[in-house]
């Protein structure tokens, strides 16, 4: 007798036909796609494709122009706090208070999620990011590696179901953004929460990303996995498919009917 088939697990995330315009513009136009538990999806495109809309929406932050967006089954438009409690969130253009210590910030946004019991929370997220010996040092004196290593931390206080991620890796050193991929990579496969990733690296994104969207001018051009998208599409690599969808956005939609 073979093996039953794994149940399905339901998206974290769902995103059916968003729209969001500003008068006669659609910044984002009928974007459809889904983020599953464990599953680390890259969105990508050039300057004003849309991302940073998209994840703003996704936060409660915009309110769509029409659609639908589900966080762990719930409507954001209708049950906002109920969704976003499952979700966090990190980027590197929203730094924590600089005057706060390390210690502080956590407490502070561990009291804003409800996070109970607190301390254990904190103690055990400044262990797996190595930042037990900046416990009491001001956010504002850090590097930009262990800055990016507490708003991980931070973002992970809730233990959220969604993590979105808007250029995590962004300015950091080469050795610094590997091993921030790398513990990327483990909050995904242990934790078991999906993660949406806005990046410019292809080359990160090839290694870290399941899935990946490619964004422009609001609209989804083509889906897949970043590994096998070049080829399927006569491109050289990622970045190649990247530049010419960025330069001619036509040529991704023909190709995603």
């Amino acid at each position: 007798m073979s093996p039953a088939p794994e149940p399905t697990r339901a998206p974290v995330l769902t995103v059916r036909d968003v729209c969001k315009r500003y008068g006669d513009k659609h910044a984002v136009h009928a974007i459809r796609f889904d983020v599953a538990p464990g599953e680390i999806v890259g969105l990508l495109g050039p300057n004003g494709a849309g991302k940073t809309t998209t994840i703003n929406m996704v936060l409660g932050v915009l309110e769509p122009s029409a659609g639908q967006i589900l966080i762990d089954g719930h409507d954001v438009s209708r049950a906002r706090k109920t969704a976003l409690a499952s979700t966090n969130f990190a980027a590197v253009y929203a730094p924590l208070p600089g005057n706060l210590t390390v210690e502080q910030n956590l407490r502070i946004f561990g009291l804003i999620y409800q996070v109970q019991p607190l301390q254990p929370r904190i103690d055990a997220l400044l262990q797996q990011f190595d930042l037990l010996n900046f416990r009491d040092t001001r956010c504002g004196l850090l590097s930009s590696g262990e800055q990016t290593r507490v708003c991980l931390a931070k973002a992970l206080l809730n233990r959220p179901k969604l993590l979105l991620l808007d250029e995590p890796t962004a300015s950091l050193d080469p050795s610094t953004a590997r091993d921030i991929r790398e513990q990327i990579r483990r909050i995904a496969k242990d934790d078991g929460g999906g993660i949406l990733w806005t990046s410019h690296n292809m080359v990160e994104v090839e290694e870290v990303c399941d899935r990946v969207l490619i964004m422009s001018h609001g609209r989804v051009l083509l889906e897949g996995d970043p590994r096998r998208l070049p080829a399927a599409h006569n491109a050289d690599s990622l970045e190649d498919l990247f530049v010419r969808l960025a330069r001619d956005p036509a040529n991704g939609a023909e190709a995603s009917r």
